[in-house]
């Protein structure tokens, strides 16, 4: 885009207003021409003459705010945009818009396996086997954890090839062979394993002591969880996929160092990431709490992009740092975990009652436990209609998920008689016994 700055000759103007005032005109107006026209006239000749006096006496400097005016953003940022070409804009909207599938996909498959393995009642068999093993209810819950995950880890495998695997190599993005992969992805199993069960445990130890308010004290233990991870992230996990190692080279480490001070960032040293050796990706991160903060930049930033380039991929990392985006993000977390959790409790509750028998599927207050060892639905029911006497027996949804600590009357006889139709033996009648209870009027 040019700019032409040049301006007109006096010659150029002298000889426009000579045109302007032909011969003809010239003796017309002085024949015939009135005030008005004369005025009109004088007003053309001194514009027509006006780039000779701002060539004679230049016009002072505008300011930033004019000279902004003048700049088009718009165009600006499509000039940005053109120079890529046409072929790499193409493979990088086919890889990014082809991410918004893989999240359904794996949205899909992960609820399929869960339907699998509550369908066939694996889930129910990894949960008798963990009460065989084990009186502890937290080494129950950690020996269904392992199997669980480790079931889910494997019949996920063959998307999570495809994804992370071939998908990357495809698109030229990934520099590992398949063992290093696989290997990194061992070491990721292993750490989800450990912290899954931990978190597990957590949660149903909330689940069993706090039923009414456990999708309060489960988003908190979520949190916390997470705000643990991201403490020893840093020092603890990452090294593990990585090496770290201090920049040493001046021009790169001080003007990084310098930005971090000016923002409180409490960090003395800048860490050079070998990220290359799994992918060409470019990356830098500010990470850690609570005196774990680092800089880190791998080693792609440095290969691929200039000084001025590194610099503001590291203020922008520096943005998130300063500006909380950690927390915040934790924040919005949290709320969406508790809506989860609430969801699950209601939604639980309801699978529970149409599908709990056929699942082997146990409520936290063990009511399906109960009636499974008593083998007794009409008792059951019995007991659900003593309970009536100081608590709803049919309250609606609402009311059941904000008041109620367990089950209620209608939702406990429900349970029991869905028991009953699915253990009644052949041949017996499914009658509902109606013998008054005892003190009953």
């Amino acid at each position: 885009m040019e700019l032409v700055t040049g301006k007109p000759s006096l010659q150029n103007a002298l000889d426009e207003s000579s045109a302007f005032l032909s011969a003809r005109f010239r003796y017309q107006a002085h024949a015939v021409m009135r005030p008005p026209v004369i005025i009109l006239l004088s007003v053309g000749f001194v514009i027509a003459l006006m780039p000779v006096y701002a060539r004679q006496n230049p016009a002072p400097l505008r300011s930033a705010a004019e000279n902004t005016n003048r700049f088009d953003p718009a165009a600006a940022t499509k000039a940005w945009l053109a120079t890529i070409p046409r072929d790499r804009r193409e493979k990088s909207d086919a890889y990014f818009e082809g991410g918004y599938w893989l999240l359904l996909w794996n949205f899909l498959l992960l609820a399929a396996i869960s339907v699998f393995l509550l369908e066939s009642r694996i889930s129910a068999r990894l949960r008798d086997f963990a009460e065989r093993v084990s009186r502890s209810k937290n080494l129950r819950v950690a020996c269904y954890a392992v199997a669980y995950l480790l079931l889910v880890y494997v019949l996920s495998f063959p998307l999570n090839l495809y994804e992370h695997f071939f998908r990357e190599h495809h698109y030229g993005f990934a520099t590992q062979s398949f063992l290093p992969w696989f290997r990194e992805q061992l070491i990721g199993f292993g750490l989800t394993t450990i912290g899954g069960t931990i978190l597990l445990i957590a949660l149903y130890t909330v689940f069993r002591r706090a039923p009414r308010t456990a999708w309060i004290w489960g988003t908190a233990v979520a949190v916390v969880f997470m705000l643990v991870v991201m403490f020893i992230a840093p020092v603890f996990i990452e090294p593990l996929f990585n090496t770290y190692k201090p920049i040493t080279n001046p021009e790169i480490k001080n003007p990084i160092l310098a930005m971090a001070r000016a923002n409180q960032i409490p960090a003395k040293q800048v860490f050079e990431v070998d990220a290359s050796r799994q992918n060409t990706r470019v990356s830098a991160n500010v990470a850690g709490l609570f005196g774990t903060t680092r800089i880190a930049l791998n080693d792609n930033l440095l290969k691929q992009c200039a000084l001025p380039e590194i610099r503001a991929v590291m203020a922008h990392e520096m943005g998130h740092y300063v500006l909380n985006h950690g927390v915040k993000l934790l924040t919005y977390a949290g709320i969406f975990l508790a809506i989860g959790f609430a969801l699950t409790r209601v939604l639980f509750d309801a699978a529970v009652r149409r599908w709990g028998v056929r699942w082997g599927v146990r409520s936290i207050a063990d009511d399906a436990f109960g009636i499974n060892t008593s083998r007794e639905p009409d008792s059951m029911a019995k007991v659900a209609l003593r309970l009536g006497a100081y608590r709803k027996l049919d309250p609606t949804p609402l009311e059941e998920f904000v008041f109620f600590d367990h089950p209620s009357g209608r939702a406990r006889i429900r349970m029991a008689m869905d028991w009953k139709a699915a253990n009644l033996p052949a041949g017996e009648s499914p009658a509902v016994e109606t013998a008054l209870l005892p003190n009953s009027h």
